[in-house]
């Protein structure tokens, strides 16, 4: 939890004036009181209601439903325990909505804040929901995957094999590739010119199965 709060205060501090600004008008919208914290109710009521501000391919409806998934999102966010967050908290809130890491797990509902493994498949197919799991659920085999076959790999590995596989892909395909991660790192404000000098080429066919292959 400490290295991606470490995350979050050197997302924020990089932020253009602007986002900051974002980042200050969101936490006072949901500071309900104006005593310059966010109680539990404070914190429920605004994610649960419909708004603009919460990327809704992070939070689903599914899980903004679920008490358990939110309680547990709040715990985590509030360092020294005492049930408010600051706004130095409310920055994690606001890092990990924002930048794609409000990842929960599929079995266990927990939030995930650290080393978590995902279906290869469904990371790299065009659908809403990956399908990750917390390192507990996934050793110990407490899911129900519905396709047969596929293969988790760790985040970390993930990662680090997505680029193997978009420098070893014919020059056609590796374009497709990349507007699946692209996705993921604009959303993190990282823009598709950070990353454009890798590769250029035409669309081609679909990708997803050529780089699952080779984990």
């Amino acid at each position: 939890m400490d290295e991606i709060r470490r995350a979050a205060a050197a997302y924020y501090k990089h932020l253009p004036e602007n986002k900051k600004e974002e980042a200050k008008e969101i936490f006072n919208a949901m500071d309900k009181d104006r005593d310059e914290r966010i109680n539990r109710d404070e914190y429920l009521e605004y994610l649960k209601k419909d708004n603009n501000t919460v990327p809704q391919s992070l939070f689903t409806q599914e899980y903004l439903k679920k008490d358990k998934v939110l309680q547990s999102l709040f715990t985590e966010l509030d360092k020294d325990g005492k049930g408010l967050l600051d706004f130095n908290e409310a920055i994690f809130l606001y890092y990990i909505t924002q930048s794609g890491s409000a990842i929960i797990c599929q079995s266990c509902d927990s939030f995930l804040a650290g080393a978590y493994f995902s279906c290869s498949q469904c990371f790299f197919n065009d659908q809403v929901s990956t399908y990750d799991l917390c390192c507990d659920c996934y050793g110990d085999k407490k899911f129900v995957h519905n396709d047969i076959g596929h293969i988790f790999c760790d985040n970390y590995t993930l990662l680090r094999r997505s680029r193997s596989a978009i420098q070893g892909a014919p020059i056609k395909k590796r374009t497709m590739v990349l507007n699946y991660l692209k996705k993921g790192m604009q959303a993190a404000g990282i823009t598709s010119s950070d990353i454009g000098g890798i590769v250029t080429g035409e669309d081609g066919v679909d990708s997803s199965k050529s780089i699952c292959s080779i984990m």
